[in-house]
């Protein structure tokens, strides 16, 4: 890698406002973002770390106090609430009975677990709302992967997850992105993005799930192109011409009913 020659000042203010946007990062992921080795990165985050916004994380810098609660768990799982129900339904039902099924961190994929209990799969994830979530499901086994806990996220991000994920095979993939265009996925973190792209290669079939609002969306960082998913699963206030140019480069697309008013 060639590096730029950068003041420390400069190269220390585009390193904030990138963990601003992103709300957490590895080093490798900084360092290529402001062209700076991962030692001169490493020095840098301590000299952050003292105005008490940021902290070194093990292999990587996270912000200690977000811009909001865009990225927690519990507040995105308040947004599109009847639109991921009636995916997680659909989606649960494309699952075949006693399959290995890789589940990942995104809120409409806890709603997809929600659903599958009775096929009886092997589960594998990182989340820990969705270990939570079949903790005492006897019925179920159940794989969490390594790595280090990011709470407000209720994700384990960083290389041991990544690693989990590179070693497994499982039948299917059930995951979701920050925004989806033609030109392929988006999600915001590098660190997520980093385990995604793990999963994606350790299944036969992938779905993502997403709700209408990630349509002709674009998210920080790139995470895959179209051919690397089989299916998305949406609902039904997808814009249909944003389906039908989809379904023109080959990727099935499954409108989900409409949730009924006492649904849940």
């Amino acid at each position: 890698m060639i590096f730029n020659v950068m003041q420390p000042e400069e190269r220390q203010h585009r390193i904030a406002e990138y963990l601003q946007q992103v709300e957490f990062a590895s080093l490798e992921e900084i360092s290529r973002q402001v062209g700076a080795s991962v030692s001169t990165i490493r020095r840098d985050i301590s000299v952050l770390e003292v105005s008490g916004s940021f902290q070194r994380t093990h292999g990587g810098a996270r912000v200690v106090v977000p811009r909001s609660d865009e990225f927690t768990f519990a507040a995105r799982d308040t947004h599109q609430l009847s639109e991921k129900e009636a995916i997680g339904k659909t989606a649960a039902a494309l699952v075949a009975p006693n399959t290995s099924v890789i589940l990942d961190a995104g809120t409409t994929v806890y709603h997809v677990a929600r659903y599958i209990e009775n096929k009886r799969p092997q589960i594998v994830t990182n989340s820990l709302p969705v270990a939570n979530l079949f903790a005492s499901a006897n019925r179920l086994e159940v794989v969490v992967s390594g790595g280090v806990i990011y709470p407000r996220l209720g994700v384990l991000v960083g290389p041991l997850a990544v690693e989990a994920f590179s070693k497994m095979h499982a039948d299917t993939a059930i995951m979701s992105a920050g925004g989806v265009t033609e030109e392929g996925f988006t999600n915001s973190h590098g660190l997520l993005i980093d385990i995604q792209r793990a999963m994606i290669q350790a299944a036969s079939r992938v779905i993502f799930c997403l709700d209408h609002t990630k349509f002709g969306r674009r998210s920080v960082l790139p995470l895959c192109g179209l051919e690397a998913i089989d299916t998305i699963v949406t609902d039904a206030a997808t814009p249909i011409d944003l389906i039908e140019k989809l379904r023109a480069r080959d990727l099935e697309v499954i409108v989900a009913p409409a949730q009924s008013a006492e649904t849940n």
